[in-house]
């Protein structure tokens, strides 16, 4: 019998890292409403009541910035200095200038003479699935994001007015022979109103979001740390400074399988730090739910101003039913690996990135490299492959 523990973390949407994400996905949305074509990349920081936004768009959209950074603001809550934030008075200062003519050059499909739009920067992206939970991802960051998202409808629906938006969560998950089993620890860190008592906090905490979130996992060994040095009343970027990006393992797979260390939020589709990376989700997702892997993660390089990945990996841990070259050629015949043709077959000129920029760009329902509509035809090129691996 093999034991091991693997943690992941989550933070919510008032998180000083996720309020820039936030941002920076609203002004990606703003840009792509009016304007589909719009390259955009856009940067924010924050720091006490202020916000900077910085970087390239290339647009024809017309739209007021500093409105757009404000509603993005008052959406997950701060609207209070005492906060850490406050959406109403906050000072915000805008740096976008267009995208650089030698990144365009390579990104922008040519009329006359067609050249296939190509990858917007070179890079390695990853993809990951798994059959341990329902939506094909690993459990701890599963629960680690339902947490959070609990925090967030306690406090918005009001049944724990108190609490604030900043806050974060982290489980640690007991697997036997691989196959998760129970809850070793559950972490909460929840930002709260001054005249809080503590121990009221961590018994409704405990009461109102663990439980309803994890309940089947814990058992009288659980160990619980909430709020575990005391108050966190100071929080949002008045506590910590805030970039966009800087929670890339959260925004994925909470730890489990590699990232390619390219970030998501601000970045228009034709990035394939963006669209590769749910391009290859998806495909990891389909594999998986074809049931020709039990777990399953997938590779995908690009170089700048090339359409073709310069080489796609699958890798299934030795629990594929086909070779993992196979799978290989598989997934050049499957799925669309050109950014033009991700783009084309996700949608992702939309205005739907804002909605990404909290608990996980993974694992949820509504996203379209969320779904398994390839499954079936995977499975059946597999049997015409004939090289199917006995049980």
């Amino acid at each position: 019998m093999v034991t091991e523990v693997i943690s992941s973390e989550s933070v919510t949407e008032g998180h000083p890292d996720k309020v820039c994400d936030k941002v920076s996905d609203s002004i990606l949305d703003a840009c792509l409403k009016e304007d589909s074509t719009s390259r955009v990349a856009c940067e924010t920081a924050a720091k006490g009541n202020k916000i900077f936004v910085l970087g390239e768009i290339t647009t024809n959209a017309k739209f007021d910035p500093e409105a757009v950074v404000r509603s993005a603001i008052k959406e997950i809550g701060y609207d209070d200095t005492a906060k850490g934030l406050d959406y109403k008075s906050c000072k915000v200062n805008v740096d976008l200038t267009k995208q650089s003519p030698d990144i365009a050059q390579g990104v922008n499909e040519e009329e006359g003479d067609f050249r296939e739009q190509g990858a917007g920067d070179q890079g390695m992206m990853y993809g990951y699935a798994t059959n341990e939970t329902e939506e094909l991802m690993p459990l701890p960051i599963v629960l680690a994001h339902r947490l959070t998202s609990r925090l967030t409808e306690v406090r918005k629906s009001g049944l724990l007015p108190y609490l604030r938006p900043d806050g974060k969560s982290q489980v640690a998950i007991e697997y036997v022979n691989g196959v998760p089993k129970r809850l070793k620890n559950v972490i909460i860190a929840a930002q709260h109103d001054n005249d809080v008592d503590m121990e009221k906090l961590r018994q409704d905490i405990k009461e109102n979001v663990i439980k309803p979130v994890c309940g089947e996992y814990l058992d009288d060994n659980t160990d619980f740390f909430i709020n575990a040095t005391g108050k966190f009343v100071l929080g949002g970027p008045e506590a910590d400074a805030g970039v966009t990006g800087r929670k890339i393992i959260v925004d994925t797979y909470g730890g489990v399988g590699r990232h390619g260390g390219g970030a998501f939020s601000g970045k228009d589709p034709s990035k394939v730090d963006r669209s590769a990376a749910y391009a290859a989700r998806y495909i990891a997702k389909n594999i998986v739910a074809a049931g020709l892997a039990d777990k399953c993660e997938v590779q995908l390089a690009y170089v700048i101003g090339v359409a073709e990945p310069t080489s796609i990996h699958v890798n299934t841990y030795g629990t594929g039913k086909v070779p993992d070259a196979r799978l290989v050629k598989l997934t050049r015949e499957v799925f669309p690996l050109r950014p033009a043709a991700i783009i084309s077959h996700f949608e992702l000129k939309r205005p739907i990135y804002a909605e990404t920029a909290a608990y996980g760009h993974f694992g949820r329902n509504g996203f379209p490299w969320e779904k398994t509509d390839k499954a079936e035809e995977l499975k059946e090129k597999a049997l015409l492959l004939k090289e199917v691996i006995a049980p």
